[in-house]
């Protein structure tokens, strides 16, 4: 069980990392500061999300994979 949060703690981190500069990539790509307008100053909506869009279904198939 430890070994798998351990393994779940880093999968989380690196694709949280991936998704964010991946989204700061395409932002770059067509010349956006904000995803949106819908929360000023925090970069857009994507902003708040990005991460996430990429760490949930990495831990998704890790545990379909190796906890079922």
């Amino acid at each position: 069980p430890t070994h798998h949060l351990a393994a779940l703690g880093a999968l989380a981190a690196f694709f949280g990392v991936f998704g964010d500069l991946a989204a700061s990539m395409l932002k770059r790509s067509t010349n956006t500061k904000d995803s949106s307008q819908l929360i000023p100053g925090h970069g857009g909506v994507l902003d708040r999300f990005d991460g996430v869009m990429f760490a949930a279904p990495t831990i998704y198939i890790y545990a379909i994979l190796f906890l079922a």
